[in-house]
């Protein structure tokens, strides 16, 4: 399991929620994450101008939910950028008083804002290889994802889940094709 870990699903809602933001921890996670999936630069700050053009007419944001959303992404940088293989969403929670269509909508904001950070870097989708347009594919028709209260809650509750590792792998196969990786360290031999 990874010890890497996101802020608070809570913590980020009241921030942005209390600077008049319009994005919610889902959205931004999803955008950051999609722009870092496009290839992003992960050692400057050329993310910023982005979020505050699409999510606040082009103004900067306060110091506190910059700060969680700086946070945010260096968490995904850990995830994406190691060797594990493992990805968390930031989505509604017990801690956020979260029901099941509360996470299910938590998972379509999620999957639309990825694919509008894929977007607002600019990556070159159309050039993309088989896996990762069919991945791009699966992610559209999971950004549509409803649950319907007339259905088994349970078997719902346990089909979002499988979802849920879907739009993982389907974020991990993107970002091996356009993802920037961290430079390398010269590997050197101790005799």
């Amino acid at each position: 399991m990874s010890e890497i870990n996101l802020p608070e699903y809570l913590t980020i809602a009241t921030e942005l929620q209390s600077a008049g933001l319009a994005v919610n921890p889902s959205e931004l996670h999803g955008l950051l994450t999609g722009m870092l999936s496009g290839g992003l630069n992960i050692t400057d700050k050329s993310w910023q101008p982005l979020i505050f053009d699409y999510t606040n007419d082009g103004m900067g944001w306060p110091m506190k939910p910059l700060s969680l959303a700086e946070q945010t992404l260096s968490a995904t940088i850990e995830e994406l950028t190691s060797a594990t293989m493992e990805l968390s969403l930031l989505l509604p929670d017990e801690n956020a008083s979260a029901a099941l269509f509360d996470i299910a909508d938590g998972v379509a904001d999620w999957v639309n804002h990825f694919i509008s950070g894929l977007g607002l870097v600019g990556a070159e989708l159309k050039k993309a290889s088989s896996e990762s347009k069919e991945a791009l594919a699966d992610l559209e028709e999971i950004s549509k994802l409803g649950i319907d209260e007339d259905d088994d809650l349970e078997e719902q509750a346990q089909l979002l889940e499988q979802v849920i590792e879907h739009v993982k792998a389907c974020v991990l196969t993107i970002h091996a094709e356009f993802g920037q990786k961290p430079s390398q360290p010269v590997n050197t031999t101790v005799h």
